[in-house]
């Protein structure tokens, strides 16, 4: 039985990806997770992450640096989750 199959009515299930510092911080490459259903944006879902441990709450703390992606789509904090399946969070690209 898959992680979808077991996720309550109220939440919905996510790849989310984590790049450089962030997954350095997290401790993880990437991780499917039900997220509850109530989240709209994306730092909706940086708010939650936070709650999930010290690991991201320190990836997270400056919601203002940690840069998104939906869906291989780059993604402002405001943006709507929508129906992306893959969330990918990374620190500010540098370099030339």
């Amino acid at each position: 039985m898959s992680d979808a199959a077991l996720a309550p009515a109220d939440t919905r299930t996510v790849r989310l990806v984590y790049f450089a510092w962030v997954r350095e911080r997290i401790g993880l490459p990437e991780e499917t997770l039900a997220i509850p259903a109530d989240l709209i944006t994306v730092a909706d879902l940086a708010r939650w992450l936070k709650t999930r441990g010290e690991g991201y709450e320190t990836a997270f703390a400056d919601e203002t640096v940690v840069r998104a992606a939906l869906d291989r789509t780059h993604a402002k904090p405001g943006t709507p989750l929508g129906t992306a399946t893959e969330i990918a969070f990374f620190p500010p690209m540098t370099g030339g």
